[in-house]
């Protein structure tokens, strides 16, 4: 598994969020320990076009971010390191396993999950912080038809 195969806690904790959250790079680079609701686990996020959204987080992404906060006290963003810092990491990593991994491929994994599970593709454009249906679209197409049968209910019965 990709997350096992990081360094350290920070690396982890960024591998989580991605992967739980479909954050997009600029998003998790600038998040700020004021930007996160442990209660409600959410955080506020500065997206595209520097508009402010919320994104949710799971317990592992909570885990690991706890841990990680135990650990270093930050001054700006939870990382202290920059986009370039956070993409190499990445980088290494794909080396490292031949997975996968950079920010876009961990968003489109996050918005074909989704449908999976059972979630509305207008909750899925919520969750993803997308401005439009059709982008959710372009991300979800690889949700296969057999996928999407597992889902389909007959409307008369």
């Amino acid at each position: 598994m990709l997350i096992e195969k990081a360094n350290c806690v920070r690396d982890k904790a960024i591998i989580a969020l991605f992967a739980e959250s479909g954050l997009r790079l600029f998003e998790l680079t600038n998040i700020r320990i004021c930007d996160i609701d442990w209660q409600n686990s959410i955080m506020k996020t500065l997206g595209k076009g520097h508009k402010e959204g919320y994104a949710p987080f799971g317990k592992l992404s909570d885990e690991y971010l706890k841990e990680w906060l135990s650990q270093y006290q930050p001054n700006g963003n939870i990382w202290g390191m920059n986009k370039w810092g956070i993409t190499s990491m990445l980088h290494r990593l794909e080396k490292e396993t031949g997975l996968p991994c950079n920010p876009h491929t961990f968003r489109r994994n996050f918005a074909c999950l989704l449908p999976k599970a059972g979630v509305d593709t207008m909750i899925i454009k919520d969750l993803g912080r997308w401005e439009s249906l059709e982008m959710v679209q372009r991300y979800t197409r690889s949700v296969s038809f057999e996928d999407s049968l597992k889902f389909y209910k007959p409307p008369l019965g």
